[in-house]
């Protein structure tokens, strides 16, 4: 089966996403949810804050207590007591009236507002001025401010961060259902690789491209599995293949994927199981001659060698799977973006996708975007980058001063 550079357009092989599906749910302990997808939606099961508390240091009492309240003619208040830190206040506020109360303490009833230790002086142990007057609610969280019973916390497909970790614990919640983290086998290609141990004699090179590609599922909420160097040889690959597309939830081969005598990669994805090719070959640069198969409902990739265009394929074509299989919901974004101007003009071809590396500067508060130029063998360019700029398939180049977006890497 070879069907070499029938290319296929970035946004069509990006909607395959949705032949895969998610690998599975397990539960995990909370301190393990950030950076875990979660598998169920979330509701609050009771009001966070339960009471209604301070967060400052001072005086709970009525605000109206002290409308009018200044330094030229401030207000006396009454001193009741304090309010004990962790337990429901014994004593109530009545106007004119007072009680010490710290940080995180809770409000007595009667009282709506706290005033700043800095805004008053005690005159005696049961006196205080006031010099500014507090707004009802002022220095207070009240009841259910933070969320109410039934809230709406977060979704299933919805990657949590340390925040969404401690929203769960706020709530006394142990464990949670998540999705599990995809497994990825790589598998690298090529008589001229030898492994990072060698010093490679002349005409070969380390193999760059298992390192970086296992860093960058690792960053994805993957789990790398390197199934280590295989020679120009289709039954060798097949088997390792074959192996690796047993073992794990997606495959990426690495080279192998241009048009030549020694290239068997459409080859062997061609003989695993209910294989079918859906790309072979990308309207994108770096990347044209990606290729994309389905193999047992597991997709299955065969990416260039050099190392540059397989890390700007795994970033703008590759990663929006692996999210996918992880259970990240399709409709939020697989990557962090931030505007920018370029600071030059930007040829491109119309027809294709071209993906250049670029510096980020800030000037004035604003980023600028610079080319960095480069082959798609050496790593420099993305040693050096802050980013990648899409240029779309439709657009002849960008032109100096353009608005941009740039996806970190």
């Amino acid at each position: 089966m070879k069907t070499f550079f029938n290319v296929t357009d970035l946004d069509t092989v990006r909607s395959f996403t949705s032949l895969f599906p998610p690998v599975g749910t397990e539960t995990v302990d909370v301190l393990e949810a950030a950076g875990r997808v979660a598998a169920q939606d979330f509701q609050a099961k009771e009001n966070l804050p339960a009471f209604s508390r301070a967060i400052m240091d001072g005086y709970a009492l009525k605000a109206a207590s002290t409308f009018g309240a200044s330094e030229a003619n401030p207000a006396y208040i009454t001193i009741k007591g304090g309010v004990p830190m962790g337990r429901r206040p014994d004593l109530s506020i009545g106007s004119g009236e007072a009680a010490r109360i710290s940080t995180g303490g809770a409000l007595p009833e009667g009282a709506d507002s706290v005033v700043m230790i800095e805004h008053a002086e005690a005159l005696d142990n049961q006196t205080i001025e006031v010099y500014r007057s507090v707004a009802p609610g002022q220095h207070v969280v009240q009841v259910g401010e933070d969320f109410k019973i039934e809230d709406h916390l977060f979704s299933a497909g919805q990657r949590m961060r340390a925040q969404e970790a401690g929203l769960l614990a706020a709530f006394g919640i142990e464990s949670v259902k998540v999705y599990k983290k995809a497994r990825v086998g790589i598998i690298s290609t090529g008589d001229e690789i030898v492994p990072i141990t060698e010093t490679p004699p002349y005409g070969k090179i380390r193999d760059i491209n298992s390192y970086s590609l296992a860093a960058m599922i690792k960053a994805a909420g993957g789990i790398a599995v390197n199934y280590g160097i295989v020679n120009d040889d289709p039954v060798s690959l097949f088997g390792v293949c074959r192996k690796a597309h047993t073992e794990t939830d997606m495959v990426i081969i690495s080279g192998g994927s241009s048009v030549g005598v020694r290239d068997y990669t459409i080859e062997a994805l061609s003989q695993l199981p209910t294989s079918e090719i859906l790309a072979h070959g990308i309207t994108i640069s770096p990347g044209k001659p990606t290729i994309l198969a389905s193999a047992g409902h597991k997709p299955v990739w065969g990416l260039p060698g050099h190392v540059v265009s397989a890390m700007v394929v795994f970033e703008a074509v590759v990663k929006p799977f692996l999210n996918r299989i992880n259970g990240a919901d399709p409709k939020s974004s697989s990557h962090f973006q931030v505007s920018a101007r370029m600071t030059r003009n930007v040829p491109s071809v119309l027809g294709r996708t071209d993906f250049i590396r670029v510096q980020l500067s800030d000037k004035n508060g604003e980023y600028w975007a610079t080319p960095v130029l480069g082959k798609s063998g050496l790593i420099r360019t993305l040693v050096e980058a802050d980013g990648l700029v899409a240029i779309d398939m439709n657009t002849e180049g960008l032109e100096k001063g353009a608005n941009v977006n740039v996806i970190l890497v």
